[in-house]
């Protein structure tokens, strides 16, 4: 795969602080585990070892992953966007029409989506379907629940 991945400044810090955490903590402890496992003797019997060495697997694996994402990161920093159009980045206040509530999401990369804290993932549904509206208009979104409609009440970059 060779498709960049979206990210915010901050996302694209997070995956480099985890990525030194990794090489840097858990790689060598994982070796240091895996030597004073091997020094109890009978590698065929010995549960620690076998641990050990699926734990260097994931370390590895993720290790890999966090490399693979750093590599294709195009990181884009909202507060330099100026559009009128919602793009990745963006803050939006939406409307719902059915519910007569206000929602505020701000689109971002899928590192970083967390419905909790109001950042959706510019590759869900959502915030797919969100891309490319400009203010007031009106926004419908098959989800799992059924048709949502929302009305873009304001757009901000920040």
């Amino acid at each position: 795969m060779s498709d960049s991945i979206p990210m915010t400044p901050e996302s694209y810090e997070k995956l480099q602080q985890e990525l030194k955490q990794r090489m840097r903590v858990d790689r060598p402890k994982v070796v240091e585990d895996i030597a004073e496992a091997r020094s109890h003797g009978d590698l065929s019997e010995n549960a620690e070892y076998d641990a050990a060495k699926d734990r260097q697997g994931h370390v590895e694996a993720r290790i890999k992953e966090l490399n693979d994402r750093i590599a294709r990161a195009e990181v884009i920093d909202p507060k330099k966007i100026q559009s009128n159009k919602i793009v990745f980045g963006a803050t939006v206040t939406l409307f719902d029409v059915d519910n007569e509530n206000e929602v505020i999401y701000q689109i971002v990369g899928e590192d970083e989506a967390d419905i909790k804290l109001g950042k959706i993932s510019v590759t869900s549904p959502v915030g797919k379907a969100l891309i490319g509206h400009v203010l007031d208009d009106e926004v419908r979104i098959r989800v799992p629940s059924g048709l949502k409609v929302y009305e873009v009440t304001d757009i901000e970059y920040k």
